[in-house]
């Protein structure tokens, strides 16, 4: 039964749908389908109804094979204008790339900056090193100098206060043999003999005694404690010792309090036996 252009859809939408189930043919195109009725109106607009109500549970009406058409056209279409749009602009690409070699470039620079900072780092550690090591050498040096001189001179002080007693024992042997007699003569040689043991432990530990009398006067050794005309001698030659000097190694503990001479003058060469003048000293 042929299809009645006058009934509308929606007026008999169950009749309509059963109507287009059983006489839908694979033979039939929409080209064959009339887009206007005979007395003018518009189908496609009549139709709008019940496509508008397919979700309501009305019936549905499948898309034509022009509109399937046109809709691949337009895709295709876009698809293409998008591939000519990357195409057509190679910037796209140098301007990604020119972006990672900044970045890159920018890292290379960073890298540089702290390699170039290290190294000085290294090199300032290396110079307070070489420092630290010369210091540690220089007071290696120093202690085992100290050491060295503390063996040898620690003892200058306890010799200093010894030679007060060598004075004393001296001094009471001259006074002995002057005014010696047979009762005391056993208590001189005693005092004799400590003396010389004195003496004997003074120069096991490098004391010893400067040799002043008949030299001549030499103020690093010397302490001139007045001076005597002499034309037998030449002048600054010390004549007589008041009080012995001693030195611990090549270290003055005590300077040679002395006597010198001098040239005399016109009126001094008729004396034989001046007596001493002090001296500014």
């Amino acid at each position: 039964m042929p299809l009645n252009p006058l009934i509308r859809a929606d007026d008999r939408p169950g009749e309509m749908d059963e109507f287009s189930m059983s006489h839908d043919t694979p033979d039939e195109t929409p080209d064959e389908t009339p887009d206007e009725t005979p007395d003018g109106t518009d189908l496609e607009a009549e139709n709008d109804a019940p496509a508008a109500d397919a979700e309501g549970g009305g019936p549905k009406i499948a898309a034509s094979e022009e509109m399937e058409a046109a809709l691949r056209e337009a895709i295709e279409s876009s698809e293409k204008r998008e591939a000519e749009e990357k195409a057509g602009d190679p910037g796209g690409a140098s301007s990604a790339d020119k972006m990672t070699i900044e970045l890159l470039s920018q890292e290379l620079q960073d890298l540089k900056g702290l390699h170039e900072e290290k190294l000085a780092e290294i090199a300032e550690q290396a110079d307070a090193q070489l420092r630290l090591q010369a210091e540690f050498e220089n007071f290696r040096r120093r202690s085992l100098k100290e050491k060295q001189e503390s063996f040898k001179f620690g003892h200058q002080n306890l010799v200093k206060d010894l030679l007060s007693v060598v004075d004393n024992l001296e001094r009471a042997l001259e006074h002995g043999v002057q005014n010696a007699g047979a009762e005391v003569k056993g208590i001189l040689d005693g005092v004799e003999l400590v003396y010389r043991e004195i003496l004997g432990t003074l120069a096991k530990h490098a004391v010893q005694e400067i040799q002043a009398e008949g030299a001549t006067f030499d103020p690093a050794v010397h302490e001139a404690m007045g001076q005597i005309p002499n034309g037998e001698v030449l002048p600054n030659t010390v004549l007589q010792v008041l009080q012995k000097g001693y030195v611990v190694h090549d270290r003055m503990i005590r300077p040679s309090r002395v006597i010198v001479s001098r040239e005399p003058a016109a009126d001094e060469a008729s004396d034989v036996h001046p007596e001493a003048t002090p001296t500014d000293e």
